[in-house]
């Protein structure tokens, strides 16, 4: 029996765990990227990625989270890296607490270690935060952050170690073919799109809101001398799900304090967009920062990176057959969220690229 072949196009954190599955299941599989894994454009970039479990009543979304995890962990000690950070992580509920609340039957379901805190038993366990406004807390014991750039890239390296093949150049879709931007071209009996932001502008005919890139804004602030309160090993991951939902990282990797605002920004271009952080979005994260921080009142801005999400409309996921090309997969619709789920989304894809799986029906295109 032939060796089933297929095209994987974008190596974020979506293609490369699925171009890793479909090797170690069988196929013969080449990975296309224009610009390398985690690169400066991509949604797969930047230093860190939070991972938690706390998805309200998406189950489906709790339940990748736990397998992914336990995946990180055997991905960490096969390659012999250290990629998962686990800080804990705090989800501040405020009064309209109805996400929270169904979260916490789903962690219990699927075996999440969490504690039910009010806002007082937090700030006697964390100091140096100010829970004004929050009216209980959800601590999950395993919640940390990943190393998204170098993750990818730890990715790349196993499955060309596998064997599997790499390809670093631009690529389009013309009829039962993949044209390559030196003029080349790919065949492969399957084709697995997932190029994030960029899956749009490929596949226009699906409408130009099938995948909304949005700018957003990622700033990390310099700890106080001497001062470890904010550092990883004394500070959690948090969520502050308030009117404007902000999260954060304690500082990682020795490069500052990480803040951001999860609210969409506007549509962008991925390719061409100006990634200058702007002083209105430093300004409001100070200020959340030192509400929420109040130790780190005045800290300097020490870093800043602009990126993007990819939203699908309703922000789930995208993992289907085109309409008119059963041979031919999309996966995207990370939605600000993606990151941590990629381990369970390769093992997903893979299956049913291979036939031996359906997409859940919750990433289906007709959804929309």
């Amino acid at each position: 029996m032939a060796q089933t072949s297929v095209a994987v196009i974008g190596a974020g954190v979506f293609g490369g765990f699925t171009a890793l599955n479909l090797l170690e299941r069988g196929a013969r599989v080449i990975l296309i990227d224009p610009w390398g894994p985690g690169h400066s454009r991509a949604s797969s970039g930047g230093e860190s990625r939070v991972i938690r479990a706390t998805y309200g009543p998406r189950e489906i979304y709790t339940a990748w989270v736990v397998r992914s995890l336990e995946l990180w962990k055997q991905y960490e000690t096969r390659w012999g890296l250290e990629l998962y950070h686990r800080t804990g992580g705090l989800w501040l509920a405020g009064d309209d607490d109805d996400f929270e609340k169904q979260a916490v039957s789903l962690l219990r379901k699927h075996g999440v270690r969490f504690d039910e805190l009010t806002s007082d038993d937090a700030a006697r366990r964390f100091p140096q935060i100010h829970f004004g406004g929050v009216h209980w807390v959800i601590y999950e014991h395993d919640a940390g952050y990943l190393l998204a750039r170098r993750a990818c890239q730890a990715v790349l390296e196993a499955f060309i170690e596998a064997g599997g093949t790499y390809i670093e150049q631009a690529a389009k879709r013309s009829g039962d073919t993949i044209v390559l931007s030196d003029g080349e071209t790919v065949r492969a009996d399957s084709y697995v799109f997932a190029c994030g932001p960029w899956l749009s502008e490929l596949f226009p005919e699906l409408g130009r809101d099938f995948i909304t890139p949005t700018r957003q804004e990622i700033y990390y602030f310099g700890t106080p001398r001497g001062d470890t309160r904010y550092n990883h090993g004394a500070c959690p991951v948090w969520i502050d799900n308030s009117a404007e939902v902000y999260y954060g990282i304690p500082g990682t990797e020795w490069r500052g304090f990480k803040i951001a605002c999860d609210s969409k920004g506007e549509r962008v271009d991925p390719t061409t967009m100006d990634r200058v952080p702007r002083a209105d979005g430093i300004a409001a994260a100070r200020a959340h920062m030192e509400l929420r921080f109040p130790g780190m009142k005045d800290a300097p801005l020490v870093e800043a990176r602009v990126c993007q999400y990819e939203m699908s409309a309703d922000e789930n996921f995208i993992i289907d057959r085109h309409p008119d090309a059963d041979n031919v997969w999309l996966v995207g619709g990370g939605s600000g969220h993606g990151f941590k789920h990629g381990p369970a989304l390769g093992e997903h894809v893979a299956a049913a690229v291979l036939g031996a799986g359906e997409p859940d029906p919750l990433f289906r295109l007709s959804r929309f």
